[in-house]
């Protein structure tokens, strides 16, 4: 059996509790019926994650309900983005992570050292549109094809009311205010799922791959860390443009992305529609518990909405002590469940897990063992 060193590495990472001030439940409930791994009673410790800033106000709401149904757990969250939280499960300094984007199979490997020898795997926690929100005065709504948003996120189309901007909004008063675009800093999930949505529904424009770190070479725009970062930046910027988790872009202007023959409005329900048709990863040596999905970025479903991302919680398969194996599955099983996904979905507007994808979460979840 290979060493866990969680114990040896978690000290030198700084892990700040988020605030407990979100509205919770009386008791943690379990999804599809069945019961939590662990009573009320017995479930004690501190469990620690580090991860997506787009999951903060989800982690909110699922630590506040958590926790009034296990005084005894404390649960941590550090919203420091997808690529550090990825890289603090795999370094031993986090008992799990929140990213926006799924292990890659060369992290599934490398997690093995950490999580034993099937490694990690993902579960979707939160489901939800990622906003392409603007700062425009006296426009709060446009409509844009996917050549049109990556061409104006390469910066070549520069100004407001240009004409493939302008052809798509008939009767709005498009100024003609250079564009700012601002992304983000850090290695992001988020901008993982922008990109993928722009090289898969826009190649011909958007000719870079896919990735959480935005192209170097696209250099002279604006940049912010993390979800927070790049809204606060846009919303103080006349003509800034952004990609955000919806929950945090506020009163921001929003783009309506075209999707067949008609332009789709972001809401839940049209996010939910576009993982409806999302495909299981496939890599070797991922655990068979494994539930990391690639979504169809560039279907043609009416009412759905591509630009989505599935935030995963990321466990190990494998955890050192029985007393830890208890509080992950208490907390993960909480998080799936109708309860846990009806407050992050009141706290972040978030579309809810379906029944099917609950029922496969809590399986998974089970499966965690300790080691011998």
């Amino acid at each position: 059996m290979k060493v866990f060193r969680f114990g040896r590495t978690a000290a030198v990472l700084s892990v700040a509790a988020l605030s407990l001030a979100a509205c919770g439940s009386d008791n943690a409930t379990d999804a599809a019926g069945t019961e939590p791994s662990a009573s009320a009673s017995s479930v004690s410790g501190t469990l620690s994650g580090v991860g997506a800033s787009s999951q903060a106000a989800a982690m909110d709401a699922w630590i506040a309900g958590f926790n009034a149904a296990n005084p005894s757990a404390s649960i941590q969250y550090s919203p420091d983005g997808s690529g550090a939280g990825r890289e603090a499960l795999l370094a031993g300094g986090a008992q799990f992570a929140g990213s926006d984007a799924y292990l890659k199979d060369e992290e599934v490997a490398a997690s093995q050292e950490v999580c034993g020898p099937d490694g990690a795997f993902n579960v979707p926690a939160y489901i939800s549109p990622i906003a392409i929100a603007f700062n425009l005065e006296g426009i709060k709504e446009l409509n844009l094809d996917a050549a049109t948003i990556a061409g104006i996120f390469r910066g070549e189309i520069s100004t407001w009311n240009d004409p493939a901007i302008a052809g798509q909004n008939e009767g709005a008063k498009l100024p003609a205010t250079p564009i700012t675009v601002v992304h983000r800093a850090d290695d992001s999930g988020t901008t993982t799922n922008f990109t993928d949505y722009l090289a898969a529904a826009a190649p011909e424009v958007w000719t870079t791959e896919a990735d959480g770190e935005w192209p170097a070479e696209l250099d002279g725009q604006e940049n912010a860390q993390g979800t927070s970062g790049v809204v606060s930046a846009a919303s103080a910027t006349e003509g800034a443009i952004t990609y955000a988790d919806a929950s945090a872009v506020g009163s921001m202007g929003k783009v309506s992305v075209k999707v067949g023959d008609e332009y789709v409005a972001y809401t839940s329900e049209a996010a939910a529609k576009a993982v409806e048709a999302s495909t299981p990863v496939t890599g070797e040596g991922r655990p068979d518990v494994d539930m990391a999905m690639d979504l169809a970025r560039d279907t043609t479903e009416s009412g759905a909405y591509p630009v989505v991302l599935v935030s995963y919680h990321i466990y190990c398969t494998t955890y050192r002590d029985q007393e830890t194996v208890d509080l992950v599955k208490a907390f993960g099983e909480y998080v799936v469940s109708d309860e846990g996904q009806a407050a992050a979905s009141d706290a972040a507007g978030n579309a809810p897990l379906s029944a099917n994808l609950q029922e496969q979460a809590v399986q998974a979840l089970r499966s965690i063992k300790a080691a011998s």
